[in-house]
């Protein structure tokens, strides 16, 4: 039986996934494929390149990754990412998806035609970049002529490479609403725009998935708290472990 995983975005709260892929590995559960867009591609490169979780939580927390950023006064947004070009090939030196030991798609968002862009050959960081590109918060990034941005404006749970090429379908998605929010401040508030966006495309993608995670315990994580990475890991694994028994029956089933 094959097996391929879809990594959905959500900022840091995307930190789950890895624990989650902690727990179905311990249980003899590896991908074939992989697929990730916006932070689910960040951990779907690390994923793909042979790192373990606990190594990619290590390297996240230590580099600061969601804090490499400079300010980027122009017409295209507020913030840049360009600073985490020289992060990623720290750690992925061949920066090639044919390097990688499992196969990845990363999904970003075309600007112009407004759809899905998969990417899954050639070079390995742009279209990871470009797959974590906010909109209005970080600068739309260049690929061949065409500015792309965050996978997840349309598509935050990208199952659809996996379709037809793997036996069993697992939806990692770690948006989950919180139906008591209050707005506090600007901040909250886009934060908070940002994540119904993205949350209410997946519905239909829900159904090609044999099995679908989501824990409910991070909607009281907000997109932005870094300090927090050690909670959300902690939280994706033990959820995992808590889930594996009805993971683990639909897997088995014909």
């Amino acid at each position: 039986m094959t097996i391929g995983i879809a990594l959905s975005g959500g900022g840091v709260r995307g930190i789950a996934h890895l624990g989650i892929l902690k727990a179905l590995e311990e249980a003899g559960i590896k991908p074939v494929m992989l697929t990730g867009t916006s932070a689910g591609s960040i951990v779907g490169a690390f994923y793909a390149a042979g790192y373990p979780p606990d190594s990619i939580l290590n390297i996240i927390s230590k580099t600061k990754l969601f804090k490499i950023l400079r300010p980027s006064f122009n017409w295209k947004g507020l913030l840049t990412l360009e600073k985490t070009y020289a992060f990623f090939k720290s750690f992925l030196p061949t920066n090639s998806f044919e390097t990688l030991k499992i196969p990845l798609y990363v999904c970003a968002t075309n600007v112009k035609n407004g759809k899905t862009a998969f990417f899954s050959s050639g070079e390995l960081i742009t279209p990871v970049i470009a797959s974590s590109a906010i909109p209005v918060l970080f600068t739309p990034v260049e690929i061949d002529g065409e500015y792309y941005i965050d996978g997840g404006v349309v598509n935050n749970l990208p199952v659809e490479p996996l379709v037809g090429h793997c036996d069993k379908i697992i939806g990692l998605h770690c948006n989950p609403v919180d139906e008591n929010f209050e707005v506090e401040n600007m901040k909250n508030l886009l934060e908070r725009t940002f994540l119904l966006t993205i949350s209410r495309n997946i519905e239909s993608r829900k159904l090609d998935c044999d099995v679908f995670l989501e824990p409910y315990e991070l909607r009281k994580f907000g997109a932005l708290e870094f300090s927090r990475i050690q909670e959300i890991y902690d939280l994706g694994y033990a959820y995992g472990n808590n889930e594996m028994s009805r993971i683990v029956q639909i897997l088995d089933r014909n």
